[in-house]
């Protein structure tokens, strides 16, 4: 009987509250573009939790209780509107708002949740509305899962790979030279001589909005790609005041398990540092740091970042706005294991030795940008960027250094320690003009400057005195001059470049939307490149003068100016030269160089049209003018050489939309890739293990490609898409081991095709999102990603083609095989819960982790085996919480499962002499990653 009298009560309750409710609805529009929908603004009750958000087209619905109430629109960065209303129960009425970007101030307004364009359910609808094949992460997205640099973020999206040891990605299987960095749709200079790209690490996740990904061409973009084109688009702040500060401290297992950690003298904590080279020359020793070692009182990695923005109203439609950063993040690393080198087709190691790496990276980041909107039609934008980042290792090597001639049985030492400095710096002026609905421009330039320097590179080689007696007695190398040296590399890099696209919509349907749209552009991009190395060898006097016994202890007991010989000092034990001669000759003291220019110049047309209600069709084509040239002077030769062409790119792209929720997108397209200026100057490069010379043969290849995608958007939220992609690629450029006295690597063009075949699935999908009441905005979800890559590819290998084509020869080992850089198999997944206490308080948890199947490091020649990177996968942990309004924590575990990197030579049992199929030539593990960070707003 109670029973049944509570659940009529139940009943009577429930139909009184359902009687005394009302709705209100709407559209959210932007003011900012031309009062298109607004997705993801929130609409909510002042003084109360209910609230919602607006769906994909801008549209909401709100249940709330009868009477009279202010509701508060807000949009991060946008204006915040109140809006007093007066409703009877069980009344309907529809409210319609309009926002834009302002600096106005409402003091006694409490939005309880604002979400902005950064986030990822605000990509996914551009994602969904594109008629192109895009991609993209947010600051949003990257902050889940515990992102602090750009090459990371890339890396957990679909079919991207981060390059061990560097901030170069693999896309699709295709390495540095396939793919394109550009910052606000402008292009980025390289920090390495070697590399097409600028390294992405460097960017800091603190200037980033989000990042674009486009795998498929467009004729907007450069033709030089055929993985991707990615686009870091930077902070534009809008909204009112604010200011951050963020400090932290973190560790690496490894570092803090060393009892002594050790780094080179010279440059110091903050990285900006840079010795020079002696000012005596060679006619005495002039440097002025130790050889020796530093050590290191405790290695603790540091961060510090602060940021602020603010907008001001100007006129009734103007507006200024601001937004700064500046950061500075260090971090210590250690590793040790096996390297080996120059292992026969018998898989013996020729070089077989233990290393030691201390490493010390830092990153200074400073970003302003200014942002003028004129009227609602145009707008201009001003971005600085400088980046000061730096890499140290110091690297020790012991053991058999070569096993014909140099500590045979043992006992050699090789020390290296390399600083590595890069700034860079980018300026950008951008701008769009709208003359009326059918006619806009969008418009940009830039000048940009790199600076990448080695600064006082030291080597030292010790070798046992007696090879067959005590190994630990040892002496300085004398077999090459090249063995003892400091070596000096500066690379400057200026590049002016612009970009100008008219869109021009044209043939009104019956809704009065217009079908078509015409887009005509030029883009130009010149760059010019001054390299320049000087390398000091420590020759040792002849056979006939007794050495002494060294240590690396006592290294600066024997390069000092009484042992240097001179003139005034014949029996001295050792003498500077480079490899053009001592102090003897006049010009023994002028650099290698290389020096060149690179023009492109491109003009396209690009028509979009919507051939049914369901079906549009981007078509386009565009022309590029390249020209490159390059001078050089070095140990090799001295000369010149250019490459010229012009390439005709056409692309097409269809989308067809099979419901509101999915789509079907191809895209097909032709590309070119072009070679880099260090991979045609002949210029050796020594590494401790293997050395690099440029082929001024070396031409472009012809890519083409095509995408098949299905993708579906079952909510905001979420996403379940399926790809096919293709590439065949007509003479590639892979970098090969060379018939050679010294096994020297260069890069050819070797084979006549390469095949890339593949798919891509990808899911998010929202477990649960349990709200704390009827239309409360606050949250208890839990959400799940992944995506997983497969991929076919096999290119050729021609040694007679190198051999017509090239100064060079190249005794392939196999007559086919995959391409270097490229797994089968990569797979991304996290798992992420979000709770909101309130208002002001939060927590996220977000479990990240990565893998990436075995792929080609180098291609195997003259019978040795293909150098393989084994499979790896990575566990991380992120966990962040708002404690006040004001104060919030962050904690990341990376690395969690610290697996061992490994890199191994594949031999040939049937002709060898040992068991195994492949010779382990590089082994360690990285550690594991921690961190801790406190941020304050004010």
């Amino acid at each position: 009987m109670k029973l049944k009298f509570a659940l009529i009560t139940l009943f009577f309750f429930t139909l009184g509250f359902s009687q005394n409710n009302a709705t209100i609805t709407g559209t959210i529009t932007d003011k900012d573009l031309n009062n298109e929908t607004l997705p993801f603004a929130s609409i909510a009750l002042k003084g109360t939790n209910i609230g919602t958000n607006s769906e994909m087209d801008g549209t909401y619905t709100l249940k709330i209780p009868a009477g009279t109430h202010t509701v508060v629109f807000g949009f991060l960065g946008y204006e915040t509107i109140e809006v007093p209303i007066t409703i009877a129960a069980g009344e309907t009425k529809t409210i319609n708002q309009a926002m834009s970007s302002t600096s106005v101030q409402l003091n006694d307004v409490v939005i309880e949740k604002t979400i902005s364009r950064e986030k990822e359910s605000a990509l996914l609808l551009a994602q969904k509305k594109a008629v192109e094949i895009k991609q993209s992460i947010g600051a949003q997205e990257m902050a889940r899962k515990g992102v602090s640099d750009v090459a990371t973020a890339v890396s957990k999206t679909t079919g991207i790979s981060k390059q061990e040891g560097s901030g170069s990605v693999y896309v699709r299987g295709l390495g540095d030279r396939y793919n394109l960095s550009t910052m606000n749709g402008l292009p980025l200079p390289s920090n390495n001589p070697s590399k097409k790209n600028i390294q992405l690490e460097i960017f800091s996740s603190d200037i980033v909005q989000y990042i674009g990904i486009d795998k498929t061409y467009t004729p907007k973009n450069y033709g030089d790609f055929a993985g991707a084109n990615i686009d870091i688009a930077s902070k534009d702040y809008k909204g009112n005041g604010f200011f951050e500060i963020s400090i932290g401290t973190g560790f690496n297992s490894n570092a803090l398990e060393q009892d002594n950690f050790y780094l080179q003298d010279g440059p110091n904590f903050t990285g900006f540092t840079k010795q020079e080279q002696p000012a005596t020359g060679l006619a005495s020793y002039g440097f002025e740091t130790s050889w020796s070692r530093e050590k290191i009182a405790t290695p603790l990695n540091t961060s510090i970042s602060v940021k602020g923005g603010d907008s001001y109203d100007v006129s009734e439609e103007g507006r200024m706005s601001f937004f700064a950063t500046g950061s500075f993040d260090s971090q210590y690393g250690f590793r040790e294991g096996p390297a080996r080198g120059g292992v026969s087709s018998q898989g013996i190691a020729r070089k077989d030795l233990d290393f030691f790496s201390y490493d010390y990276n830092t990153n200074t980041t400073l970003m302003g940008n200014l942002s003028y909107r004129i009227d609602t039609n145009n707008k201009l934008q001003f971005n600085s960027l400088y980046i000061n980042s730096t890499k140290q290792n110091h690297e020790e090597y012991y053991g058999i250094i070569d096993i014909f001639d140099n500590a045979p049985n043992g006992g050699g030492v090789v020390r290296r320690s390399t600083f590595e400095r890069t700034g860079l710096y980018v300026n950008q002026l951008l701008g769009t003009n709208k003359f009326d609905e059918r006619f806009d421009i969008e418009w940009g330039v830039s000048y940009n400057h790199v600076n990448n320097s080695m600064p006082d590179r030291m080597q030292n080689t010790l070798r046992p005195v007696d090879d067959n007696g005590d190994l630990s007695v040892t002496q300085l190398n004398d077999l090459s001059n090249a063995d003892n040296h400091r070596y000096f590399q500066d690379l400057k890099e200026n590049e002016v470049a612009a970009n100008i696209f008219t869109n021009y919509k044209f043939s009104k349907n019956d809704e009065d939307n217009y079908r078509g749209k015409l887009t005509v552009g030029y883009s130009g991009r010149i760059k010019t490149v001054d390299f320049e190395a000087t390398q000091y060898n420590f020759q040792l006097a002849p056979n006939n003068v007794t050495q002494p016994v060294v240590t690396l202890e006592t290294l600066d007991d024997y390069f000092v100016q009484e042992n240097l010989i001179t003139p005034e000092n014949p029996d001295g034990l050792f003498r500077i030269v480079t490899f053009r001669g001592n102090a003897g000759f006049a010009g023994a003291l002028r650099p290698q160089t290389y020096n060149g220019d690179q023009s492109i110049h491109a003009g396209f047309v690009s028509a979009e049209y919507k051939l049914s209600p369901k079906l549009t069709m981007i078509a386009g084509v565009r022309a590029e003018v390249i020209s490159q040239s390059i001078e050089f002077d070095t140990s090799i030769i001295q000369g010149e050489n250019e490459l010229n062409t012009t390439e005709i790119l056409p692309s097409l792209t269809f989308k067809y939309e099979l419901n509101e929720k999915q789509n079907l997108k191809f895209a097909a397209s032709k590309t070119y890739t072009l070679p880099q200026f260090k991979e045609r100057a002949p210029f050796l490069y020594e590494e401790v293990i293997q050395t690099y010379i440029g082929n001024e043969d070396l031409y472009a290849s012809t890519n083409y490609n095509f995408d098949f995608k299905w993708e579906m958007f079952p909510k905001s939220t979420e996403i379940i898409s399926f790809t096919a992609f293709g590439k065949y690629i007509e003479n590639p450029i892979n970098e090969v081991v060379i018939a050679s006295a010294t096994n020297d690597v260069s890069w050819v063009n070797s084979g006549e095709k390469a095949i890339v075949i593949g798919g891509e699935f990808e899911a998010r999908k929202d477990l649960f999102d349990f709200k704390h009441g009827e239309d409360s905005m606050f949250s208890n979800a839990l959400s799940v990603g992944a995506n997983v890559t497969y991929m076919y590819h096999n290119q050729d290998f021609d040694a007679e083609k190198v051999a017509r084509e090239n100064n060079l020869s190249v005794g392939f080992t196999n007559d086919e095989g995959g391409l270097t850089g490229a797994s089968d198999l990569l797979v991304n997944g996290d798992v992420s819960y979000n709770y909101d206490f309130d208002n002001d308080r939060n927590l996220m948890a977000t479990v990240a982790y990565n893998y990436f199947s075995d792929r080609l490091y180098a291609i195997g020649t003259n019978n040795r085996g293909d150098l393989v990177d084994k499979g790896v996968g990575m566990l991380d942990f992120i966990f962040k919480s708002s404690i006040t309004k004001n104060l919030s924590l962050g904690l990341s575990l990376r690395n969690l499962l610290d697996p061992t990197v490994e890199r191994v030579q594949e031999v040939d049992t049937s002709v060898g002499t040992i068991g195994s199929d492949e010779v382990e030539v590089i082994s360690y593990k990285k550690g594991i990653f921690g961190k801790l960070s406190v941020t304050y707003s004010f």
